[in-house]
C-alpha cells in the first residue's frame, strides 16, 4: 500500500498548494469543503480504498456501500465537467465503476484494486484535460482550482518539487504571463510527471511479480496502465496511432498475464514501445542538469561503497546506504536522459543502462569494491563518449543538487552518531563546492561565497560552523539548523548565479576584480622577499628570485591552456595540487627565511664593518648553485600559487560567459596590477636601509604565516589534517582569507611554530653577529700594539 500513502501526500500538498496560490484568486473562500474537486477527489478514493479493504475482510456489504460513496461523490462534482472536457476520460472511469460493482458482487479482489486504480487515473487525466481547457480561454481561476486534482513526484534532490505548473497559473491570473506560456509550463509539469509516476509503476510491479505479490503486481501494472492514457496523446504525436495501440495492447497484456512468461513478456513489449519516448522533452538546460547529476552521483558510489566493504563484509550500513542513495540519483538522472543517449548512440544508451542496473546488483550482492569500480568505470567511459562535451563541463544546477544530497547525508550520520562520517561526508560536500560552483560564486558574488565556506567551517558570528559542530559532537538539532542555513544559502547562491548569467558585463569586471586580487597578493609576496636586496652584492640574489616569478607566470598560463582544453581533468587536482604548491613554498620559504638572516643580513651588516679588509671580485659575491635554486623554487612556488587560484576561477567565469569577455577583464586587472607593481617597488628604493631590514623580516614572517595557516585550511580540506577547533574562539572569515587565520588549533599551533622559526633565527643571526662584533673588536686590540 505504500503507493496509496505516495499518493495521498500528492494531494495533500495540491491542497496547500491550492491555498496558498489560489487565495488570491478568491478561491480557498468560494470553493472549500467537499464541493471542491481536489477535496472531492480525495474523498472518492478514500472511500474506494476502504471498500477494497471490506471486501479483503469478507465484508460485501460495506464494500458496496463505499463504492456506491465513491460514485455518487464523482457524479456531484466531477462528473459533469471531466465529460465535456474529455470524454474518453469520463468514459473510462464509468466503466471502471461498473467493473467495481461486478468485483464486489463476486468477491473479486483483484478486480476491484484493478478498477480503483483505474477510477483514479481516469479522474487525473480528466482533470488534466480540464486545466488545459481553462488555460487555453485564460480562465486562470479554473485552472487553479481544478490543477491541484493531480499527483506529485516525490520530491528529493534528483527531482525538483512540481511546483511550475501552480506558479505558471499564479502568473497568468496576475497578468505575468500568457495562456500559451502557462499551457506549456503546466503540460511540462504534469506530463513530466505521469511518466515518472508511470516508470516508478513499471518499477514495482516488475518487483511485485519477482516476489510473488499479485495483488501488489495488478495494482502497480493497472497504475501503469493509467498514467499510460493520460500520456496517451503525446505518444500518438510521436509514433502515431500504430505505435500507440501497440503500446496500449502491451499494457493491456500486463495487465492480464497469468504467469511470469506472460509478464515479462508483455513488460518487455512495452519497454520496447516505450524506448526513447519523452511525453514532455527536457530543454538543452534540463538535460545538461541531469548529465551533471548523472557524472557527479555515479562517481560517488563506488566511493561510499568501498568505505563501507572489508574483506567482502559490509563494515558501515551508513555508507553502504549513502551508496544506495547516489545510485538512486543517478538512475533517476539516467531515466531523464535515456531518451538523448538512445537518439545519440542507441547502443551505448544500452550498455550504459544495464551497466548502472549492474552497479545495484553488485551492491546488493556485497560484490568487491574494484568490481564495482570497475562498472562504474566503463558506464562513466561511455558516458563521456555519447554525452555532447559542453554538458560534461561543470554546472551550477547538478553542483547544487549533488551537493545538498551529500549535505543529507551528513545529517544522517551525525543523527547516528556516526560524527566521523558525518565530518567525511562534509569533506566531500566542501570538495563538490570548491571544484564546481565556488569558482562561480567568487566571480559573481564573493561576499556570498564567503558566507558559504563560513558555514562549512568555522562558522559567522551568529551561528557555529558546520566543521565545528562535528569536532564537537554537538547535538543534532544544532547541526540539523546549520545544514538548514546551508540549504537556504545554496538557494539564494542559485538565484544569484542564474540572474548574472546574462551580464557580459558583470563578468568582465569580476575577472579583473579576481586577477588584481591575486595579483596583488603576488606582488605583496615578491615585494617582501626582495625588499631588502638592495646592495651591489645582494642584489644578485634578485635574479634567481624574478627566474622564478617569471617561470610561475609562464606555468600559469600553461595551466591555463590545460584548464581550458583539460578542465574536467585538471579541475578534480585542485586543492590537492595547491597544498602540494603550498607546503613546497612554505619548506622553501622557512629555508629561505633561516638563511635570509643568517647570510644576507649578516653579510651586509659585515660588509659595511669590514668594508676595506673584504676583496670582491669585480663588487659582487657569487651566489651558490644550491641557494640559486633555493630561490628560484621561492619564487616559482610563491607566485604560482596565486596563479593557479586564478586559473581556477577565471575557467568557471569563462563557462559562463566565454573567453572573450574573460579575457578583458583579465586585461584590465593585469593593469591594475602592473601600475600597483610598479608603486610598490619604487617605494622600496626610497625606503632607509636600516628600516628596509626591520621592514622585510616582518614582511617575510607575515607571508611565512599566512601561507602556513592557508595550507593548513587547504590541508584540512582534503582530509590530509584532523580539524580541532578552539572552542569560545570567533575568527571572521575574512581573516582566513587575508590572514591565513582560523580557529582551530592546528593551524595557530603551525602558525604559532612558524613564528617561533623566524623569530628563533633573527635572534640566532643577532647573537652571532654580536659574537662576531666582539670578536672583530678583540682583534683590533690585540693588533694595535703591533701597529704601534
Amino acid at each position: 500500500m505504500r503507493r496509496f500513502g505516495i499518493l495521498q501526500s500528492g494531494v495533500i500538498c495540491g491542497l496547500l498548494m491550492t491555498l496558498i496560490f489560489a487565495a488570491p484568486l478568491g478561491l480557498a473562500a468560494q470553493d472549500s469543503g467537499t464541493s471542491a474537486p481536489p477535496y472531492a477527489a480525495e474523498q472518492m478514493r478514500r472511500d474506494l480504498f476502504d471498500a477494497q479493504v471490506a471486501l479483503m475482510s469478507a465484508d460485501s456489504d460495506n464494500a458496496l456501500a463505499a463504492v456506491e460513496s465513491a460514485e455518487a461523490l464523482y457524479a456531484e462534482v466531477l462528473q459533469t465537467v471531466i465529460t465535456t472536457e474529455a470524454p474518453e476520460a469520463a468514459a473510462r472511469v464509468e466503466t471502471a465503476f461498473s467493473s467495481a460493482y461486478s468485483a464486489v458482487e463476486n468477491a473479486h479482489i483483484h478486480a476491484l484494486v484493478a478498477a480503483r486504480v483505474t477510477i483514479w487515473t481516469g479522474v487525473l487525466d480528466g482533470a488534466a484535460q480540464v486545466v488545459y481547457s481553462a488555460i487555453e480561454i485564460n480562465d486562470a481561476t479554473t485552472a487553479a482550482l481544478w490543477l491541484p486534482l493531480r499527483d506529485f513526484r516525490t520530491s528529493t534532490r534528483f527531482s525538483r518539487p512540481d511546483a511550475d505548473a501552480t506558479l505558471a497559473i499564479k502568473a497568468l491570473a496576475e497578468g505575468q504571463s500568457d495562456s500559451a506560456t502557462a499551457l506549456e509550463s503546466v503540460r511540462v509539469d504534469l506530463l513530466d510527471t505521469y511518466q515518472a509516476q508511470l516508470n516508478a509503476a513499471l518499477n514495482d510491479a516488475a518487483d511485485a511479480q519477482t516476489n510473488g505479490f499479485d495483488l501488489r503486481r495488478i495494482e502497480e501494472s493497472s497504475m501503469a496502465a493509467g498514467y499510460f492514457e493520460i500520456l496517451a496523446p503525446a505518444y500518438a504525436d510521436q509514433r502515431g496511432t500504430d505505435e500507440l495501440a501497440s503500446a496500449q495492447t502491451a499494457f493491456a497484456e500486463l495487465l492480464t498475464a497469468a504467469d511470469t512468461s506472460a509478464f515479462t513478456t508483455a513488460y518487455t513489449n512495452i519497454e520496447t514501445a516505450l524506448a526513447g519516448f519523452r511525453a514532455a522533452p527536457l530543454s538543452d538546460a534540463e538535460l545538461a542538469r541531469r548529465a551533471g547529476q548523472l557524472t557527479r552521483f555515479i562517481a560517488l558510489v563506488p566511493v561510499e561503497y568501498s568505505r563501507a566493504i572489508r574483506d567482502g563484509v559490509v563494515v558501515s550500513d551508513i555508507e553502504i546506504q549513502d551508496a544506495l542513495t547516489f545510485h538512486q540519483g543517478a538512475t533517476a538522472a539516467l531515466d531523464d536522459l535515456l531518451p538523448t543517449l538512445s537518439a545519440r548512440d542507441a547502443d551505448a544508451a544500452t550498455q550504459i543502462n544495464a551497466l548502472v542496473d549492474q552497479a545495484l546488483v553488485q551492491i546488493r550482492a556485497v560484490d568487491s569494491p574494484d568490481a564495482l569500480q570497475a562498472t562504474i568505470d566503463e558506464a562513466t567511459r561511455l558516458l563521456v563518449a555519447t554525452l555532447p562535451e559542453e554538458w560534461l563541463n561543470s554546472s551550477t544546477e547538478s553542483d547544487i543538487d549533488v551537493i545538498l544530497s551529500v549535505l543529507d547525508q551528513v545529517g544522517t550520520a551525525a543523527a547516528q552518531g556516526e560524527y566521523a562520517l558525518a565530518e567525511s561526508a562534509r569533506l566531500e560536500a566542501y570538495a563538490l563546492l570548491e571544484l564546481g560552483m565556488e569558482q562561480r560564486l567568487r566571480g559573481f558574488a564573493p561576499d556570498m561565497a564567503v558566507y558559504i565556506e563560513s558555514l562549512f567551517w568555522q562558522g559567522t558570528v551568529d551561528q557555529p560552523g558546520l566543521a565545528n559542530l562535528l569536532a564537537a559532537r554537538a547535538p543534532i538539532a544544532e547541526i540539523r539548523t546549520s545544514l538548514s542555513l546551508l540549504n537556504s544559502a545554496f538557494a539564494d547562491a542559485r538565484l544569484l548565479l542564474d540572474s548574472a548569467r546574462s551580464a557580459p558585463g558583470a563578468v568582465a569586471g569580476n575577472a579583473a576584480v579576481i586577477v588584481f586580487r591575486e595579483g596583488l597578493e603576488a606582488v605583496l609576496i615578491l615585494a617582501s622577499l626582495m625588499a631588502s636586496l638592495r646592495t651591489a652584492e645582494e642584489k644578485r640574489y634578485r635574479r634567481p628570485l624574478v627566474a622564478g616569478a617569471a617561470l610561475a607566470l609562464g606555468a600559469t598560463i600553461v595551466t591555463w591552456w590545460l584548464a581550458h582544453n583539460l578542465l574536467n581533468v585538471l579541475l578534480p587536482l585542485g586543492e590537492r595540487l595547491e597544498a602540494i604548491v603550498s607546503l613546497i613554498a612554505i619548506g622553501v620559504l622557512l629555508l629561505i627565511t633561516n638563511w635570509f638572516f643568517h647570510k644576507v643580513y649578516w653579510t651586509g651588516w659585515m660588509a659595511n664593518f669590514h668594508a676595506k679588509k673584504r676583496q670582491l671580485v669585480g663588487g659582487v659575491v657569487a651566489v651558490s648553485i644550491g641557494q640559486t635554486l633555493g630561490l628560484v623554487i621561492l619564487g616559482f612556488t610563491s607566485i604560482y600559487r596565486e596563479g593557479f587560484e586564478t586559473v581556477l576561477f577565471l575557467q568557471s567565469l569563462v563557462l559562463e560567459a566565454g573567453l572573450n569577455v574573460v579575457l578583458q577583464g583579465v586585461l584590465l586587472g593585469l593593469l591594475g596590477t602592473s601600475i600597483v607593481g610598479v608603486i610598490t617597488f619604487s617605494l622600496q628604493v626610497r625606503l632607509p636601509y636600516k628600516k628596509m631590514l626591520v621592514v622585510t623580516g616582518v614582511m617575510i614572517g607575515f607571508v611565512l604565516l599566512t601561507m602556513v595557516g592557508h595550507t593548513v585550511h587547504v590541508m584540512q580540506s582534503v582530509g590530509w589534517l584532523p580539524i580541532t577547533p578552539i572552542q569560545g574562539v570567533f575568527l571572521p572569515y575574512w581573516m582566513g582569507q587575508w590572514f591565513g587565520l582560523f580557529a582551530t588549533w592546528q593551524g595557530i599551533i603551525l602558525q604559532v611554530a612558524a613564528a617561533a622559526f623566524v623569530i628563533g633565527s633573527y635572534f640566532l643571526a643577532e647573537n652571532q653577529q654580536k659574537r662576531q662584533r666582539q670578536r672583530a673588536s678583540q682583534s683590533e686590540k690585540n693588533t694595535q700594539p703591533q701597529r704601534a
